[in-house]
This record gives C-alpha cells, structure tokens and sequence, in this order.
C-alpha cells in the first residue's frame, strides 16, 4: 500500500489557490475490534429513498443495487453483534468474522463443536488452526519488536495486517535492500511476508456534512496569512446541552499542537477567501494520544446551523443528500460508501476493520492512530468527510493513498498495480465515546449524530 495523504494546504493568492498534500500515514498493523457492547440496528432507507447519485455510486464502484446494498450493511450488523458476544463467550474458539466477496457471513473457529454452534445459528463457518486472541498476541509481539528497529529498516515495512481468512500475519515489506535486511523473530510463527514496490436528483443550495470547508491558524484577513487548510466537513451532531456540532478530522485542524487549538472555519467562497462566511471553530482535536483516533469537534455558528448544519444529511454529486438514520460499526467485508467534495459519492468494502496506523505530521513527527481501511476512492480535501454503510454513520475520512490524483478514474488506474485505492476511516461510535468521555459534563456531554430514524 502507498503511503497515505491527507488533508489539502491551499495558498492563499489573490485569485488563484494552490493545492499540496500535507500528511502521510503509513500502515503498521491490523487487529480485531473489541466488543462495543449490543446496539440494535436502527432502521435504514429503502432503496427508493436514497438519493440517485448515491444509488449510482453504489451500481458503479460495488457493482450491486441499491437494495443490495443495503441488505448487505445489515447483515455485516447482524454479524457484528452476534461474532462479539460468541467472541465474548468462548474466546479461544472464535477465530474472526467477515463478509464474503458472495455477501454471505462468515465466522471461523477453532472446534467442530464451536462450528456445530455457529453453522445451527444460520452462519457459514470455517475452521481455522488460531484463535483470534492468539494471532493478536502475536501481533503485538512483532508490533513490539518492529518499534525497536531503527528507522532505516522500519520504513521498510509498508503494513502489518491479521489475515483473518488465513490464519496468519502478513508483512508487507518494499522490495528494497532495506527490507531485504530484515530478520524477522523466530519466535513469532504463521507470518507471511509479501514483497511489495515502493449526480442527479434534489438539489439543496445550502451548507451540509460532506462539503468543503477551509480552516487557518488566524483569520482570514490576517496579511501573515499563507495557507489554508482545505478539508470536508463529516457529521452534524449535538450534545446534551444542545450544542450544534460538526465531527470532521483532527488533522484538519491548524492549531492542533498549539496550546489553544481553537481556529476558524469558514465556508469557502472561491472568488474572494477573505470573504468565506464562518461557519464554526475547532473546540477540540486529536491525532493519535490516548484515544488513537484522528477527529475534530467543530462548534457551529448560529448562521451555519440556520442555514442547515442542523439536519441529518451528508452530500455527494451534484449536491444530493443522504439522511442519516442510525450508527455503525465497521465489520470486514461491508459495504460502504463515502461523502467529499473532491471525490463526491463514491463506494467501496471495508478490507480491515481495524487498523493501526503510524501518522507523519508536515512536521515530521509520528502519531499512532486507530481506524479502518476501505477500498472506497478518496481525494485530497475529503479528509474529515463521512463514511456510510447504508444509511448509517460509520466513520469519517482521515487519509488515502489517491489523495494527490485529479480524480478517482485515473487513481484507479495508477494504483491498480498496488492493488487499488484505499482510505483510512476512523469509526464513529468511539470518537461519540471519547468525546463524551473528555467533555466532564461539559460541550460535548451526550454528543450523538443527528440521524431521522426511518420508521418504515
């Protein structure tokens, strides 16, 4: 996998903006997410009720209808739940779960007895030599020693990932003198290592999740001001105290390492920046700490909200919209589809559901952050965007590996020899958590996703 991009840097000109990719994230490591506890789904759109650039995305980029596009985000649910409480229950039998490239679910153990089990529960199952436990014990040991190596050798090793499917760990290492030089521990077993080289319908003329905002360490009219940072904006939200909210990327914001992270944001407006209608201020923003995520809050203004950052809805092509009816989880093998400005609608499948990442600033400096990696085309200047599966929230957008393409027909042309796009999401239901967590009763207290629960 090439290295990921993230948000845009324009320069500010009097007429004219320059755009330059100003993060890297490079794949470390793939584990299995813990148990978020049973959640019911929420019920989604029917397939008329999605809009028709979306339903055109999903026919392009998964090759499905829209209703079995929808079928499938459910049963990856389904799945979810169900894998995390067998999990729970007999954590040396359970051995991972995923979606099929078919649709079907599929989970594997390690006994016939746990395959009676899952097969009467109406499961596909697949017998599998370790546990999942076991394969990320093992990944946390080549974790480890991979943090002790020196920088020469580790920026060798492009991803380390827990093949489900398999059984085993891959390395991905570039076919360098570097990576050649490496010796892997001997006591680390079932490893594997793979050399790699280096439109159409409603239109709402109103600000919404998935449109670009631009954001800068001062204000706008500032004459030291150089660049601006160009990002999407992901989910509205709101807190116990009615505080209306946006989530996007915490790498989007300017301030981030500054002792006050508060910046502006601003909806842009092409023809003269200075003139860009605020729309909010980061009030809060992480990249990697002790949450291991990469979000921002964004605290709206009363013009932004009156406007329409108040509803449920994420925009794609042509300013069509998606109502939001409920939240997610990733789960390996779902189907998804993502909101941005850049790269408007477009779809994929989740291939990981969780990966651990190391991020490199424009400063240089290194940051771990959690997510999930999807096969869905993202552009520069998606960053901070939302990702659905369904009609549900799912995670925001933080980096791809197409971020620097003209658009997503030639970044599936030039990365198809590295095996296709790929994007990191980080999933919404732990940035709810760790927002709530941090805000002492504060803004952010009880924050949740706007959503319309569609009642049928």
């Amino acid at each position: 996998m090439r290295k990921l991009t993230g948000r845009r840097r324009a320069t500010v000109r009097a007429s004219t903006v320059a755009f330059a990719s100003t993060l890297f994230l490079i794949p470390l490591s793939v584990t299995v997410p813990a148990n978020a506890g049973p959640t019911p789904d929420p019920v989604q759109l029917t397939a008329d009720q999605l809009p028709p650039a979306l339903a055109q995305a999903v026919q392009r980029d998964l090759k499905m209808t829209p209703a079995e596009y929808l079928a499938r985000a459910a049963s990856a649910q389904r799945l979810r739940r169900y894998a995390s409480a067998f999990h729970a229950q007999r954590p040396k039998e359970f051995a991972g779960a995923w979606m099929n490239t078919d649709g079907k679910p599929v989970m594997a153990v390690t006994s016939l007895s746990a395959a009676r089990i899952v097969a009467a529960d109406g499961y596909q199952t697949r017998l599998a030599p370790i546990s999942a436990d076991n394969l990320q014990g093992s990944l946390a040991q080549l974790t480890q020693w991979i943090g002790t190596l020196p920088h020469q050798l580790s920026s060798a090793i492009n991803s380390v990932a827990i093949d489900v499917l398999n059984s085993q760990l891959v390395l991905t290492v570039a076919n360098t003198a570097a990576g050649h030089l490496l010796n892997l521990p001997t006591l680390i077993a079932n490893v594997k290592v793979v050399l790699a080289p280096n439109g159409g319908g409603p239109i709402e003329y109103r600000p919404m999740a998935g449109d670009t905002y631009i954001s800068a360490p001062t204000a706008l009219d500032n004459s030291a001001l150089k660049t601006v940072d160009v990002c999407s904006f992901g989910f509205n939200s709101v807190d116990a105290h009615g505080n209306a909210l946006n989530i996007s990327a915490g790498h989007c914001d300017p301030n981030l390492d500054s002792a006050d992270q508060r910046a502006g944001v601003w909806v842009p407006n092409p023809k003269n920046l200075k003139a860009s209608p605020q729309a909010g201020s980061f009030v809060e923003a992480h990249v990697g700490d002790k949450s291991g995520l990469d979000y921002s809050v964004i605290k709206l203004t009363d013009r932004a909200v009156k406007a329409g950052m108040d509803q449920p809805s994420v925009r794609g092509a042509n300013s069509t919209t998606l109502t939001i009816t409920g939240t997610a989880d990733p789960v390996t093998g779902a189907p998804i589809c993502k909101s941005g400005q850049s790269s408007t609608f477009t779809c994929g499948f989740v291939v990981a559901d969780q990966v651990e990442t190391q991020l490199f600033t424009a400063e240089g400096q290194s940051k771990t952050v959690h997510g999930f990696a999807s096969s869905a085309c993202t552009l520069g200047g998606d960053s901070g965007g939302a990702i659905v599966t369904g009609t549900l929230a799912l995670g925001i957008t933080s980096g791809s590996n197409a971020a620097d393409a003209p658009d997503c027909r030639d970044a599936n042309i030039d990365l198809a020899q590295d095996g296709g796009t790929a994007s990191l999401g980080i999933p919404i239901r732990p940035i709810l958590s760790d927002i709530n967590a941090g805000s002492g009763g504060g803004l952010g207290s009880g924050v949740a996703v706007r959503i319309r629960p569609n009642r049928g």
